[in-house]
């Protein structure tokens, strides 16, 4: 699973093969979080993770939401600039 990105100590990967399930998500990892994010809504899927690193991984989702639909459509990986 490939780190797209890092960012206040919040890890995003993302599967690039076909077998990966929809819809559309990434997964972060802070700490001992862990959490699954809808890449067209931002949402939660499945998992735990504290209130303002959702809110910065939905900005992130937000920002970069072209790009990560793309990689996942064409499972060619790039990494993303981190949020500022």
């Amino acid at each position: 699973m490939p780190a797209i990105a890092s960012f206040y100590g919040i890890l995003i990967l993302m599967h690039l093969t076909r077998k990966e399930h929809n819809p559309p998500h990434i997964h972060a990892y802070y700490g001992d979080y862990d959490a699954s994010f809808s890449i067209e809504t931002g949402d939660i899927l499945f998992g735990k993770f504290p209130q303002k690193g959702t809110a910065l991984v939905k900005e992130f989702i937000l920002k970069y939401r072209a790009d990560l639909l793309e990689m996942w459509n064409t499972e060619i990986y790039k990494k993303l600039p981190p949020l500022q």
